[in-house]
């Protein structure tokens, strides 16, 4: 379980939400919840793994459509599992569950911000969360794409 420091509004509903929302994603990728994790990222963030995958199936001679990928993703399937396994080699979902506090961020009407230090680290991972057909979903590639490349 994390650690929460939350400011003003400790009980606010719409923290909680967020707040919920994030640990989620991480809780869906311990357990390789394929399909949850999928439910719970933000439209950015499953456009830009669908065209990653598309490139790098392209370039292993496999065609895909965006569409096609994008099922198989929401399916639970083949391509996701592949993607979500080597995804999960390198990224540990405990750094940030067991290993983190959590402090919520700025908040507007459709974007906030959690605040994650982890124990070793001197600066914090800013965890980018929208609110879409009024869920909250985690930004995972706009929070984490450019440290990976």
């Amino acid at each position: 379980m994390f650690a929460t420091c939350l400011c003003a509004g400790d009980n606010n509903a719409e923290i909680d939400k967020i707040l919920s929302s994030a640990e989620s994603l991480f809780k869906a990728m311990k357990a390789k919840n394929y399909q949850k994790m999928w439910t719970s990222l933000s439209e950015k963030s499953k456009s830009i793994i669908v065209d990653d995958v598309r490139k790098a199936e392209e370039k292993i001679g496999r065609k895909h459509t965006k569409e096609g990928i994008d099922k198989d993703f929401t399916e639970g399937g083949s391509l996701s599992r592949l993607y979500w396994n080597n995804y999960l080699e390198n990224f540990s979902p405990d750094i940030v569950l067991q290993e983190s506090t959590w402090e919520m961020g700025k908040i507007e009407k459709n974007q906030a911000e959690i605040i994650a230090l982890h124990k070793k680290s001197p600066a914090p991972a800013i965890l980018k969360m929208f609110k879409e057909g009024g869920v909250w979903k985690m930004g995972l590639e706009e929070t984490f794409r450019s440290s990976r490349r």
